[in-house]
Parts: C-alpha cells; sequence; structure tokens
C-alpha cells in the first residue's frame, strides 16, 4: 500500500498586491540582503521573481501529486536547446498576476515594464528548434499534459554577438553572471555519466552471454529545475536542465606542491560538457565534446525516467504504457541505444523484448532536410567516446538490414542507402537510427513531412509507412501575442473576450471587424504604437533614425545561404538605385531591419552579415536616401528583442529556397502580430497562406518541383545576370568593391558562388519575381485602409497554428496521453 503525502501547507501568501509586496520586501532583506530603502532596481527584479518563484512551487507541489495519485502516463520531451527568453512577465501573465505584480512594484516607486527589462535571456538555445521547444512547454503546462522537458543547462548558451566594423564578433553570453532566480539545484538528483573505457564481454551464472562498460571516464549531472506554469490553471512543469559537475573537483597534493593549474585541471575538463551550445566542430576535441554533451544529457535523463519508474514497481513490458519520449530532432538519438544498453545490460531483457520497449517509446521530430542537419558521426568518435552504445547500433543495423535483405533480395544498393552506418567515409547515420529505434517519425509542416516521405527518406517511408506523420508547428499566443504586444492582446481580448488566449480558433471572431472602419482605427494606432516602440529600441541600439511612418520590412532569423538574406539585400540595392536614378518619383519609405546570428565557422553567412551592414551603411549615409529608405541590422538577435520587432513589423520576410525550410515559426509568430508575409511556398509558408488567403499573402518565387527541375536540367545563374538590367547593376554594385571601397575583393566569394551552376539556393533564379512582388507590397502599402484590413484577416485565420493543437496532436496520435482534467 502506497504511503499517503501529508498535508501541504502552502509557502507563499495570497495573490493580492499587498502581499506580493510583502513577499518582495522579505526576500529582498532575507533572500538577497538589501535594505529595501536603498536597493537598486534590479534587486527589486530578483525579489519579484522570488515572489513569484514561491507560488509557482506551491503549484508545482500540488501538479506532481496529481500526477503521482493519478499514475499518469508521462511524457518526456528531449531538446538540445531550449529558448525560453525572459520569465519574468510570462509567468505573471499566465498565472494572471501581472497587474497585482505591477501595482506592488509601484509601492516601491518601481515600474514592471523598467524592471523585467533587467532579467537575462536564458542563453539555452541557438533558434527555432530550442524557441519551438518552450512552446511546447508552455502549451503543456496549459493543457494540463503530464510532461517534463529535458535538456542541458548551459554556462555561456550559443554566444552574444555584436557587430564590429561591419563584422560578427563572438563573445562570451555569460547569461548567468547575476544568478537566476528561478532555478531549483537539485544535488539530491545527481547521477553519473560516463564515457569512453572499455566494454568486457562475460557469461553470467546462468550462462547467458553479457556486456560490462567499464574503466569509464565520469562525469555528474546535477538536476537544475525551472518552474513552467500553464495559464489560467494552476497546473506547473517542470523544466531540468542537467550542468555538469566533476566527480574529481580539486587535487590537495597538486595544489600543495605548486601545481595550482594542474589541481583543477579535471573539475574544469569535466564541467567543460555544458559551458557551451554547440562547440566548434573544427577541431576533434569539439567533435568528441559535442557528442559527450549529447550522451551526457541523455544518460542523466533516462536515470531519471527509470528512478521515476521503478517506484512503480511493474514489469517492463508496461514501460511504454507510463513513458512516452520525444526526440526533438537528431540531437538526442543516442537515447536509443541508451535505453537498449539500460535494458540488456542492467535489467537483464532479451533483445526482442528490449526493442519492443524501445520503438514502442521513442517519437522522432526532424526539423530538416539540410545534409549538414542529418547528423552523422564518425565511427571512430563513437567507438572511443560511447564504445557499448556503438556495439548495440551495430547489432541493431545488423537485424535492420538483415530484414532489408529478405524484403528486397539482391538490392545492395538499397541496403547502402538504408544502412545506419554509411560508408565512405565511415560514419553512424543519427537520422537513420530514429527512424528505426522509433514507432513515429514527423515532420514539421505538410510538405517537409511530403518531402521526408517521397525524398530524404523514400526507403523508410516504403517499408514504415504507418510510422511517418505530420505535425505542423505551432507556436504560444500567451508569449506571442499577449506578452510580445500587450496593447493588440488588450485590443483582442475588449472586443471579443479572452478566450482566445487558451483557443487560438477563436480569433476567427475578429474577422467580421475587418470591414468595421472603427475597429480598423483602432487596430493601426496599435501597430504604430508598436513601430514608435520599435524605432526607439532602434536608436538606442544604433543611434540610428528610423521613421514610424515608413513600411518596417522585418528579416530576423538565423543568417544562412538558405535563408536568402542576400536576396532581401539584391531588393535593396534595386530601390537605393531606383531613387539615386529618379529622385523625385513616389516612393513608399521603407525601413528594411534584419537580425540573426551566423554560426561561428559559417564563413558565407558572416559574410553575407557584413555585406547587410556595408549596404547599411551606404544606404543611411547617402543623404538622398532620408526619409525613403533606411537598413537597420539589430545585434544579438534573442527572444526579448524578436517580441519587439515582431510588433512593429509591417511586412514579413519568408523567402527561403522552396523546399528547404522544414516549417519556420517566425511566420507564424509575425501573421498572429498582424504583419503580412512576403514568402515563397515553403515550409509553414503554405498552410498560413491557405488559412489566411492567397490574397493576403504576397507570394513569390519557384515552387519545390520547379527548384528541382531547375538542377536536374542544370541552373544557369548566369542567364538571369544577362538578361536583367536591374539585377545585374545590383550584383555589379558588390562585385566591384562599391559597398567595400577599401577592400573591392571582399564580397567575391559571395558573388562567385550565387554564379555557380551548383548554388542550391536560386537567388538570381527568384530575383525578378521577387522585385515585382516587393513592388506589389509598396502599392499595396499605399492603400492603409486596405492594408489594415488584411492585417486583421491575417491574425483572424492564425487560429490553427496555436502549439497547444500541435501538442494535443503529438498527444493523441504519438503518446497516447490525455490532458488531466
Amino acid at each position: 500500500m502506497k504511503d499517503k503525502p501529508r498535508p501541504y501547507q502552502k509557502i507563499s501568501r495570497s495573490d493580492t498586491a499587498e502581499d506580493l509586496g510583502k513577499d518582495m520586501v522579505k526576500h529582498l532583506a532575507s533572500t538577497l540582503g538589501h535594505d529595501p530603502s536603498f536597493a537598486a532596481p534590479y534587486y527589486y527584479f530578483k525579489a519579484a521573481a522570488h515572489a513569484v518563484r514561491d507560488r509557482l512551487v506551491d503549484r508545482w507541489i500540488t501538479t506532481q501529486r496529481s500526477y503521482y495519485s493519478r499514475e499518469a502516463k508521462r511524457v518526456y520531451y528531449l531538446s538540445m536547446e531550449f529558448l525560453p527568453g525572459r520569465f519574468l512577465r510570462n509567468n505573471l501573465i499566465n498565472m494572471q498576476i501581472d497587474n497585482q505584480c505591477q501595482e506592488a512594484l509601484e509601492q516601491h516607486g518601481q515600474r514592471l515594464d523598467e524592471v523585467e527589462e533587467l532579467e537575462f535571456d536564458a542563453g539555452l538555445g541557438n533558434g527555432g528548434l530550442g524557441r519551438l521547444a518552450s512552446c511546447f512547454l508552455d502549451s503543456f503546462a496549459t493543457i494540463r499534459l503530464p510532461a517534463y522537458g529535458y535538456g542541458i543547462r548551459y554556462d555561456y548558451g550559443i554566444f552574444y554577438q555584436t557587430i564590429e566594423n561591419g563584422r560578427q564578433v563572438e563573445k562570451c553570453d555569460n547569461w548567468l553572471r547575476k544568478g537566476d532566480p528561478w532555478v531549483f539545484e537539485r544535488p539530491e538528483h545527481m547521477y553519473e555519466v560516463r564515457f569512453c573505457g572499455r566494454v568486457r564481454e562475460y557469461a553470467d551464472e546462468t550462462g547467458r552471454f553479457c556486456h560490462s562498460w567499464e574503466d569509464t571516464e565520469n562525469i555528474m549531472a546535477m538536476a537544475c529545475d525551472t518552474l513552467i506554469p500553464g495559464y489560467g490553471n494552476d497546473n506547473v512543469i517542470n523544466m531540468r536542465l542537467w550542468a555538469a559537475k566533476s566527480t574529481r573537483e580539486f587535487n590537495l597534493e597538486l595544489f600543495n606542491t605548486g601545481k595550482y593549474i594542474q589541481a583543477m585541471q579535471d573539475k574544469v575538463l569535466s564541467e567543460n560538457i555544458s559551458r557551451v551550445l554547440y562547440p566548434s566542430e573544427e577541431v576533434q576535441e569539439g567533435r568528441e565534446l559535442r557528442l559527450k554533451q549529447q550522451y551526457f544529457f541523455v544518460s542523466a535523463t533516462f536515470q531519471d525516467i527509470m528512478r521515476r519508474f521503478r517506484k512503480r514497481k511493474v514489469e517492463y513490458s508496461r514501460f511504454p504504457e507510463m513513458v512516452a519520449v520525444q526526440l526533438n530532432d537528431t540531437h538526442p538519438t543516442i537515447a536509443i541505444p541508451e535505453l537498449m544498453r539500460i535494458l540488456l545490460d542492467e535489467e537483464r531483457l532479451p533483445w526482442e523484448e528490449a526493442w519492443g520497449i524501445c520503438v514502442k517509446t521513442f517519437g522522432y521530430t526532424n526539423h530538416t532536410i539540410l545534409p549538414e542537419a542529418l547528423e552523422t558521426w564518425p565511427l571512430e568518435t563513437m567507438e572511443k567516446v560511447l564504445p557499448r552504445h556503438m556495439q548495440i547500433i551495430y547489432e541493431i543495423n545488423r537485424r535492420f538490414l538483415n530484414d532489408i535483405r529478405k524484403r528486397f533480395p539482391g538490392d545492395n544498393e538499397r541496403v547502402r542507402r538504408m544502412s545506419l552506418i554509411q560508408e565512405e567515409p565511415r560514419r553512424v547515420r543519427m537520422a537513420h537510427l530514429g527512424i528505426v529505434g522509433s514507432h513515429s517519425t514527423n515532420g514539421v509542416s505538410k510538405l517537409h513531412s511530403l518531402i521526408l516521405k517521397e525524398q530524404v527518406f523514400r526507403d523508410f517511408h516504403e517499408i514504415y509507412p504507418d510510422r511517418f506523420n505530420n505535425k505542423t508547428n505551432g507556436v504560444t499566443p500567451r508569449r506571442w501575442i499577449v506578452t510580445a504586444n500587450p496593447q493588440l492582446s488588450e485590443l483582442i481580448t475588449r472586443t471579443i473576450g479572452d478566450g482566445w488566449i487558451t483557443d487560438l480558433s477563436r480569433l476567427a471572431e475578429l474577422e467580421p471587424l475587418a470591414e468595421d472602419e472603427s475597429f480598423r482605427d483602432e487596430w493601426r494606432k496599435v501597430k504604430r504604437q508598436n513601430k514608435e516602440r520599435l524605432a526607439r529600441y532602434i536608436l538606442r541600439k544604433l543611434s540610428t533614425q528610423v521613421n514610424p511612418d515608413s513600411l518596417f520590412d522585418v528579416h530576423i532569423k538565423r543568417i544562412h545561404e538558405y535563408k536568402r538574406q542576400v536576396l532581401n539585400l539584391l531588393h535593396v540595392i534595386t530601390m537605393y538605385n531606383r531613387i539615386k536614378f529618379d529622385p523625385e518619383k513616389l516612393v513608399v519609405p521603407r525601413t528594411v531591419i534584419f537580425a540573426g546570428k551566423a554560426a561561428p565557422g559559417y564563413y558565407m553567412a558572416k559574410l553575407i552579415i557584413r555585406l547587410i551592414n556595408s549596404v547599411g551603411a551606404a544606404v543611411n549615409s547617402d543623404p538622398s536616401m532620408d526619409g525613403k529608405l533606411k537598413v537597420a541590422f539589430l545585434p544579438n538577435y534573442c527572444v526579448s528583442q524578436a517580441e519587439k520587432v515582431i510588433a512593429g513589423a509591417d511586412l514579413s520576410q519568408q523567402i527561403s529556397t522552396a523546399g528547404m525550410e522544414a516549417s519556420g515559426t517566425g511566420n507564424m509568430k509575425f501573421a498572429m502580430n498582424g504583419a503580412l508575409i512576403i514568402g515563397t511556398l515553403d515550409g509553414a509558408n503554405i498552410e498560413i497562406m491557405e488559412e489566411v488567403g492567397k490574397e493576403n499573402f504576397f507570394l513569390f518565387g519557384l515552387t519545390e518541383e520547379e527548384v528541382l527541375k531547375k538542377k536536374k536540367e542544370g541552373y544557369r545563374p548566369q542567364a538571369y545576370y544577362d538578361g536583367d538590367p536591374e539585377l545585374r547593376a545590383a550584383m555589379d554594385m558588390i562585385a566591384s568593391g562599391f559597398f567595400s571601397p577599401g577592400d573591392p575583393f571582399l564580397f567575391k566569394p559571395l558573388v562567385d558562388s550565387l554564379f555557380r551552376q551548383s548554388e542550391s539556393f536560386m537567388v538570381l533564379a527568384d530575383y525578378r519575381s521577387y522585385i515585382e512582388c516587393q513592388d506589389q507590397v509598396s502599392s499595396s502599402y499605399l492603400d492603409a485602409e486596405e492594408w489594415t484590413k488584411r492585417s486583421i484577416l491575417n491574425t483572424a485565420r492564425m487560429g490553427y497554428f496555436s502549439s497547444d493543437r500541435a501538442v494535443l496532436e503529438y498527444a493523441k496520435e504519438i503518446w497516447n496521453v490525455e490532458p488531466l482534467s
């Protein structure tokens, strides 16, 4: 009989402004050691965070007790990245105590909108992958799914981006330098993680052939918990991230002999595992560190899952009834051989039973078709770092390929394509492992899922048709409308009530109001306020004055050739040339806003950033452009910056080469906030266009089928250059050094890449279609009433793209889990 827990006595007071204020004062003195009368605003932020955290703990304990009493099946969401942004405002909104907190702070001479700006963005992710994971956590909590997020607690995240002389410079993002008021460190949940060593084979007392992983290098993983509240309920879930701790803290003997650095060496090397997200793979040590990172968090997570499962004292055959594990991209797919290792070596299950449990437990989400992101590992690296797992992968592959040979006798080419081990060079294909070792493989938009089935993983779809499915991404409206755009949120709620916050389909109630002149006027006022706020932000960050009356044309995302920031720049240069040629011609004023980071080792992406800033410098310093064209590159793109930019955007650039963007979520965030999209038929753009209407979407460019046809028949970029005077003029300006007068050949590698027949991104092929579409944008923007109508319809028709809908689809169709009432 289970022990009944004792009644829980809440630690926090009520949610009134008075009691919140009392708790802030208490934490200022007892937790932070500051006199409330003299405490700086930053300490009021920390005090507010602690007061909110007290209330989160009360709700979290109640939530966990509910899970255990109901013996609920748990969902474990494994992701190398989470990108939560700032917590304070979002937590206050979800707990519905933002007004009370604002009042409590005002009683002490502080303003919530100023205090919240002092919080550092959590450096736990890089881009869309991590932000999607954080949106899902918000939805798990809001719809009451018994779920946990697992990842790594990075000390320094990806990097802090500055722009110096137009160049990206990577600096340490020390987001923890002032501590983290939201985290609970859990030394009681510290697990040993093993690497390297050797595998000893032996027969046990029953004669069973066994494996023992021995002589390993060991590191400790300590749990660090951040609580995530649902909106408008008392449900609170946990994001558990692992911090690396050394098993050997300090060598006193070495220290006493004067070897001070060596005395700390073991500790420093061990804890490097959770220092930085995505260490460089340019050197062998970096490659090994990345693999160690992936296994580090997977191993600790499964030790935690097993601890929780073993409490139930049931047969392992019931493991998939109680546990669902979702692998967010290829990074955590090492979890498949890890679970097999536990079941085979520790629990002594036979292979067939262990494999059946494994496949039923895992779901795998693929997020890309780009070859460099379909992760593979050199065999020698895997054999060195994870020797037992490599043995298990070999055995999975042997059994899998035997099955393929039986199904397709004599088809050696198919066997080679489908093998988990790539030949020449010999590498482990982690995406193949994810498909073979799970019962579900999903893409994240209809087009992406179709490409996976028909092109990238065609062979696998042929033998596992029931495993492949689509789950179009979504984003949380709590973060991306209520938190990011409070004025718009207030207008919507005042008009149709607040039910849309948890049922985004109710935004459809706004649709008739697109014809209402007074409502359109209110909508425009909100957009104007957000544009003024963004203009002030740009002035503060760049000392560049931009005109809020201009069209805010926004392109914010990771810098990559397939995202085609260069195509956007070619339009900027074309617009510049047109103004110079005919300065008297009526021009719709534009402010073109870029933001995004380039991977430190990605030369071409960093050159694109250089070109953006060089073009911006030329445009912004030219007196003839004044009031007509401005370019702004905002450094250190992050969630809190995105909130400001998205709310103020008129036009959203979603212009990736068709067939290359898995989904995108920025497109959803912009459209929810009333920005119109200019884009290709790529990723979730297609589904957004279907929802909002083609007439409310600026469509251009080649389709995915046309891109494939051009590649097959032979792409000739030179022909586009020769046949288009405006394109030729823009390209010649870049190539001649117009934007780099001190170094005329600076951008030659970029120009040369655009002229290669192997150029995959079709920039020159899509140029004319893009320019004509941008001309349509300008014409449309002149009609303020029609533009506003389209803006309202974009928001009203975005109900499908809530992460709540996406998560419910995963729960029903992959995890077999129901929300708890």
